[in-house]
C-alpha cells in the first residue's frame, strides 16, 4: 500500500469519526462548530446532516471500492474549504476552530483528490 492511499484512508476515516461525534454527541459539537441545537429538531438536524452524511461519505470509499469515491469525498472537503474560506472572510470570522477546519478540510481535499 503507498503512502496516498494510505492518507486517503486516514482521511476517509476521520470523516466517519466526524460523523459519529456528531451523531453520539451531537450537543458537543457546539464548541468547535459554533452550532447549538436548541431543541429536539436542531439534534436531529445535527445527527442527520453532519452525522449522516459524514460517516456515509466517508464509508462510501470503503463500500464502493472505487478509486474515484476517493476524489467525490475529496471535491467535497474542497468545496467546504472553499465556502469556509469565504466566510472565514467576508463574515471576519476567524475563530480558532474555523481556521483548523479549514486546514484540514484543504488538507484532506487533495490528499483525496490526488
Amino acid at each position: 500500500m503507498g503512502i496516498v492511499l494510505l492518507l486517503k484512508i486516514i482521511a476517509s476515516i476521520g470523516t466517519i469519526l466526524t460523523g459519529f461525534i456528531s451523531l453520539i454527541w451531537p450537543k458537543g459539537v457546539t464548541g468547535f462548530t459554533g452550532l447549538a441545537a436548541t431543541g429536539q429538531r436542531g439534534i436531529s438536524e445535527i445527527r442527520a446532516v453532519l452525522g449522516g452524511v459524514f460517516i456515509g461519505l466517508g464509508l462510501a470509499p470503503f463500500l464502493l471500492k472505487q478509486p474515484v469515491t476517493y476524489r467525490v469525498l475529496g471535491i467535497m472537503y474542497l468545496a467546504v474549504a472553499f465556502v469556509r474560506t469565504f466566510s472565514i472572510f467576508f463574515d471576519k470570522s476567524y475563530e480558532r476552530s474555523n481556521i483548523i477546519s479549514v486546514v484540514i478540510e484543504y488538507l484532506f481535499g487533495i490528499i483525496l483528490v490526488i
